[in-house]
């Protein structure tokens, strides 16, 4: 197989809506950090998501991908379905950036996005029966990570077409208009794998 690519540019909208589907449809991430050595480790956690692509995730600050991550937010992250056919049409996303712990008013707002995305995490939270509570003690322990990609690459057959790669910088600079969503996507290029 080739890289080629393609000159076709793909609108920030067609973009969004793929990358903000296939997080909708998934809960599961793959987390990639490095460690002291410079060596990779990976890590499986649940996600939620803002219609910003602020990506949250809820850890344990002395677990191995938490102590990568204060030494050196670079991170990496899958998002896809692991029950996809191997011949049906594929979506996923890999997506690159910094993770950080949340703090302040950073933590609220992972608390309320987490929340609103796992009902059973916000009830434990709140008073709920003996056995909540028992889970809420394990939980308490851990922290929200706040992840922002700067780049994405999206798989999404259905919508762009097949063995075709989408990849699409964020620019947080500037505000859009609509829905008060301050981020947006800058398509980069298209790449489609030939035989």
């Amino acid at each position: 197989m080739t890289v080629r690519k393609q000159r076709e540019r793909v609108s920030e909208d067609r973009i969004r809506t793929s990358v903000l589907r296939i997080l909708a449809r998934n809960k599961l991430c793959s987390i990639s950090t490095v460690s002291r050595d410079n060596r990779a480790h990976i890590n499986t956690a649940f996600f939620a998501f803002s219609n910003d692509l602020e990506l949250y995730f809820l850890s344990d600050p002395g677990s191995l991908h938490c102590r990568n991550l204060s030494r050196n937010p670079t991170m990496a992250m899958t998002v896809f379905d692991s029950s996809q056919e191997w011949d049906a049409s594929g979506r996923g996303l890999q997506l690159f950036g910094a993770c950080h712990r949340t703090r302040g008013d950073a933590q609220q707002r992972a608390t309320q996005v987490y929340g609103s995305r796992f009902p059973a995490y916000a009830r434990w939270m709140k008073e709920g029966t003996e056995a909540d509570q028992r889970r809420v003690g394990r939980v308490r322990s851990y922290a929200f990570y706040r992840f922002l990609p700067n780049r994405v690459k999206v798989l999404d057959e259905k919508e762009f077409g097949g063995a075709v790669f989408i990849i699409a910088a964020m620019d947080r600079r500037r505000p859009r208009k609509v829905s008060g969503v301050r981020s947006r996507f800058v398509w980069r290029s298209t790449e489609r794998l030939v035989p």
